[in-house]
């Protein structure tokens, strides 16, 4: 039986661990290391042997009186008393200092530190101890149990309990340790309340000779608590085999913790234990860790593991390696010791080949039709070649994002010798292309043609693809680029689409080719002429809403091969050479010219007055509209800060055109018109924006800024934010129950 004088309530302990020692000396070992003793006393009531544990000065049982003389002879007469005592006094440390490392407070202070303020010569230097497994330091004025500071006060008082001691012999038989014993007929300035018995021996227990045993005491008081000797801490050498433990059994994820820590049972446990629950968490060691960075594969229920101890402390156990076994094969085998493989258990792959002139990379992950990255020599399941260089593959969607620009090229360079945006070659065919347009734009402008517009191709080379100076997208390649799809190929512009060619472009459609401009086309051909050929159906040359003029520098024929040539005028129609005409109009000829008028005719036939009436086309005078978008972002360098889904209100010309709410990107969408050069776009917040439109030869320098999306916001407008609220909610159940505000009208 046991029987608890305790007057500490001591902490649970996360793991204890009992290996190769016997229960007696474990145990001991913990109660001596937590400053408990014990001792033995007998139970007349229950009659039996009680085992008792205390920490404090009254946890003592209070002995018999013993004289201090000296028995004569081989007869003491039946009396007990004491004699041969002796005093040793031993230096101890005055000051203790504790530290320790716990992971679990990385960035505290774990040293504390007890210093004994009695002025004693043999209270000298000081006892440093590591690695004392603690949780906190704590505070000395407020220590708790478990804390640094109390461990180490439990360690001073240790030390101070082997200060003064006494040994001494008696022959009372039931001396034992844990009385307080007096020694009357000698006074002890070192024990004057007394002396605690800690250790006893028997001697001379024969027929032939008295019984006496030894003892050892120390001075009791009621200030000072005797704490036990410390016990040899076993030092684990080594590992330990165990296996990961999950509360699932064959559980598909790793069973861990907030820290990343882990349950395992350990082979030579024979405890019956709650799966999950056998053991404290326990860290893993890697070889590579930071400040959340570093190397982790999560384990999972029944891995084999080796447990190695920080310090050799068996109460400090971590996971030093994993190994495989017969349950859990090793994925690198002869069969494949070519091969680097780091394999998770979803089949997640990095996969690298060491095979000498076969060298190649397989990332890869089951998902979406085992999406997957190859570098070097390309190779099937079956180890067969199937090219070379890299491929990178998905059955699902695929998306190549650069937020600063991408550069994607077939140019060679060798061994990657080169910077990672060399890119001389596509700026040498963009300059090439710039320098051509260059030179039909001259061409063009002494034809009076319509012009290209150079200015935004040297700001696209300059401003955006040198080195990707902006966020654009540049493809090159010496051989060529193609794109093919049996469906459609769209190609758009915000601004301008420029295609140059230093040989030939070509336009192909089995059907038709339309080309439709907002305000002008411009055909110009520098050397060989046009020609424009219809092998079957009409050939159409309209101005409908304006003149048609068709001019040769040389001869100009005009001719019908299978029918008949018609030029008609509504107004008039006037022939002229030379300087004599003839002019058709209202319904009279009128024939003029400087010299002669000859006719040649087998007759001449004047008949009646005829008329011939030809009916002229009207075309509808529209004007086309045109889908405009207003992007409302913080700036436009800032296109994540989208205002989606705000509340607006659209006026054209001063008048209101709509009202609604910004789409999930922060834009508005409408639909242009020509004519209308400005709207002003207002937020619930009272913020205002006017934008002018601009049209074509109407720009200005301070429109610059304007044309990349800055516009300015008068500060003043802006409302009240206390009733933005309000004013959201109000707007949105508008928006979300239309009719009923259509009823309140």
């Amino acid at each position: 039986s046991f029987a608890f004088k305790l007057a500490t309530r001591y902490p649970l302990r996360d793991f204890m661990l009992q290996y190769e020692e016997a229960d007696y000396l474990h145990v001991a070992r913990r109660l001596a290391d937590a400053g408990v003793a014990f001792y033995r006393q007998y139970d007349e009531e229950n009659n039996e042997d009680v085992t008792v544990l205390t920490d404090h000065s009254h946890g003592w049982v209070k002995g018999p009186a013993l004289p201090y003389r000296h028995p004569a002879g081989l007869d003491d007469g039946g009396k007990e008393s004491v004699w041969d005592m002796q005093v040793i006094r031993t230096a101890v440390p005055k000051q203790v200092v504790v530290n320790d490392d716990n992971y679990q407070q990385a960035q505290s202070d774990m040293k504390a530190e007890v210093k004994t303020d009695e002025d004693y010569r043999a209270l000298w230097a000081e006892e440093y101890r590591w690695a004392e497994h603690y949780p906190e330091a704590g505070r000395a004025y407020e220590a708790q149990p478990g804390q640094g500071v109390w461990y180490a006060g439990i360690r001073r008082e240790r030390h101070r309990s082997k200060l003064i001691t006494f040994e001494g012999k008696s022959n009372a038989m039931r001396l034992r340790p844990g009385m307080i014993i007096t020694t009357p007929g000698r006074d002890w300035p070192d024990a004057p309340d007394g002396l605690l018995i800690v250790s006893t021996a028997c001697h001379n227990i024969a027929r032939d000779s008295s019984y006496f045993i030894t003892f050892t005491a120390v001075p009791w008081s009621i200030h000072h608590t005797w704490r036990p000797e410390e016990l040899p801490w076993p030092a684990m050498s080594g590992t330990l085999s165990a296996r990961i433990s999950s509360t699932t059994e064959n559980d598909i994820y790793s069973h861990i913790d907030a820290q990343g820590r882990y349950r395992i049972r350990f082979d030579p446990d024979r405890g019956e234990w709650q799966k999950g629950f056998e053991s404290c968490w326990v860290r893993l060691a890697k070889p590579y860790a930071g400040d959340e960075y570093g190397f982790h594969w999560p384990l999972l229920d029944g891995t084999g593991v080796m447990v190695a101890f920080e310090n050799g402390d068996p109460d400090r156990p971590y996971i030093s390696h994993v190994m495989h076994d017969s349950r859990h094969g090793d994925h690198v085998t002869q069969q494949n010791h070519k091969r680097n493989i780091l394999r998770t258990p979803a089949k997640n792959t990095l996969l690298m080949d060491d095979w000498r002139e076969h060298e190649f990379i397989h990332l890869s992950t089951p998902h979406s039709g085992n999406s997957e990255l190859n570098l070097g020599a390309l190779v099937s399941a079956g180890r067969e070649k199937r090219g070379e260089g890299f491929e990178l593959r998905s059955d699902g969607w695929g998306a190549l994002r650069a937020g600063r620009g991408l550069f994607i090229s077939t140019d060679l360079r060798a061994q990657g010798a080169s910077e990672q945006l060399d890119m001389k070659e596509a700026q040498r065919q963009l300059k090439d292309a710039l320098n051509l347009a260059q030179s039909l734009h001259e061409a063009a402008s002494v034809a009076k043609a319509e012009l290209a517009d150079l200015n935004a191709q040297k700001a696209l080379l300059t401003q955006s693809l040198d080195e990707l100076k902006q966020a654009a997208l540049l493809l090159s390649s010496p051989a060529g680029i193609a794109a093919t799809t049996p469906k459609t190929v769209q190609l758009h512009a915000g601004d301008n689409l420029t295609v140059t060619a230093n040989n030939q472009a070509d336009f192909s459609a089995l059907k038709k080719i339309t080309l439709a401009a907002g305000k002008a086309i411009s055909l110009f051909a520098r050397e060989s002429g046009m020609k424009f050929f219809a092998a079957k159906g009409n050939v159409e040359l309209q101005a409908q809403s304006d003149e048609m003029h068709l001019s040769s520098l040389k001869d100009m024929t005009v001719t019908s091969h299978g029918g008949k040539t018609i030029i008609a005028a509504k107004d008039e129609l006037l022939l002229t050479c030379g300087g004599a005409f003839i002019r058709i109009k209202g319904g009279k000829i009128e024939y003029g010219s400087p010299g002669n008028q000859t006719v040649k005719a087998a007759n001449w036939i004047v008949s009646g007055p005829e008329k011939m009436d030809i009916t002229h086309q009207s075309w509808p005078q529209s004007v086309p509209k045109q889908k405009l978008r207003f992007l409302l972002a913080a700036t436009p360098q800032s296109p994540t800060k989208m205002r989606a889904f705000e509340p607006y209100t659209l006026s054209a010309n001063g008048a209101v055109l709509q009202k609604g709410l910004t789409d999930e990107n922060g834009a508005i969408e409408i639909e242009h018109q020509i004519p209308t050069d400005k709207y002003q776009i207002e937020l619930l917040s009272g913020e205002k924006f006017t934008i002018r439109m601009v049209n074509e030869g109407e720009d200005k320098p301070e429109d610059a800024i304007v044309r990349q999306g800055f516009r300015a916001v008068d500060p003043a407008q802006t409302k009240d934010a206390a009733n933005l609220g309000t004013q959201f909610s109000v707007v949105f159940h508008q928006f979300l129950n239309p009719q009923a505000n259509e009823n309140n009208k």
